[in-house]
């Protein structure tokens, strides 16, 4: 790998606003320095108009960009967004990008996280439909994704973490009025977790309150027990510096939290610095893996 480490930034949908935010984030001046930045796409599409030829672009460009780590090509991989429904019409087998990279390097540990502002959250169940999520909760998972969510921010502050655990139910449960997954699933995991002493686990806390003790400074991220859990707070706090990251992978993987807006594309409204957050995050743990490897 040459001296400037080189970041692979995948368009996305062409017809989305990948094009245009990605333009934006490599213009700007708050763009980390000393990594280079390979765009994998086509960055001239109509905007707009989404098509059949557009979505195997974007799937062929994740293709590239996955030979390309697994080559030593590129050091992280930050991906554009995709159109789901689309990209599921050309065979794209996958809930999501992170599901995908996970399936190429065979990564079964992996997991999702979003960052931006002072929330951080990690999602122990995801793309799955809310009335699956109930029956979908393990002990195990929890323990699982933690671990995830402790190592990414012990990387990250330097510091042993304060993690917080969401509850499932209304104020957690109300000791079993409420809901029993607190009880049964949700606590053995926090002491398994807490055991360990990899970082100050906590709760489970009340959803409802959890996140604004976050957001003034109590945790370090907060454990979430499916996906709109994390993501509506996160969205609410930072709409425009979200950021996507697969935990697990041996390289990092980042991606704006937005969809491909075809709505907007080309109107030259699009915001850019959930990109631009997601190439200086990807530099980020690329630099800190590198010093905790010496």
């Amino acid at each position: 790998m040459s001296a400037r480490p080189c970041i692979a930034v995948t368009v996305g949908d062409p017809a989305g606003i990948g094009p245009e935010v990605i333009r934006e984030a490599l213009a700007s001046p708050q763009l980390t320095p000393n990594f280079q930045f390979e765009v994998l796409g086509n960055l001239h599409a109509a905007p707009g108009i989404p098509t059949r030829e557009g979505s195997l672009e974007a799937l062929n460009a994740l293709e590239t960009a996955v030979q390309g780590t697994l080559k030593g090509r590129f050091a992280a991989v930050v991906t554009g967004p995709i159109h789901k429904a689309r990209m599921r019409e050309i065979g794209f087998a996958f809930p999501g990008q992170t599901e995908f990279f996970a399936s190429r390097w065979n990564c079964h540990n992996h997991a999702m996280l979003l960052t931006g502002g002072k929330i951080t959250v990690a999602l122990v169940t995801a793309h799955i439909p809310i009335h699956q999520v109930s029956q979908s909760l393990r002990t195990s998972e929890i323990v699982r994704v933690g671990k995830l969510l402790s190592a990414f921010l012990a990387l990250r502050t330097g510091k042993v973490p304060r993690i917080a655990i969401a509850g499932l139910n209304p104020h957690a449960g109300e000791s079993g009025l409420l809901g029993s997954e607190e009880i049964q699933t949700i606590e053995p995991a926090l002491r398994e977790l807490a055991s360990e002493q990899t970082a100050e686990f906590s709760g489970p806390w009340s959803p409802d309150t959890v996140f604004n003790h976050a957001v003034e400074g109590r945790f370090d991220g907060v454990l979430c027990m499916y996906h709109d859990q994390g993501l509506i707070p996160l969205k609410l706090h930072a709409f425009d510096e979200g950021v996507n990251v697969t935990l697990g992978l041996p390289f990092p993987r980042t991606s704006p939290d937005h969809g491909t807006a075809f709505e907007i594309a080309g109107k030259r409204i699009a915001r850019s610095k959930s990109m631009l957050t997601a190439m200086n995050l990807a530099a980020e743990l690329i630099q800190k893996q590198s010093g905790a490897a010496r």
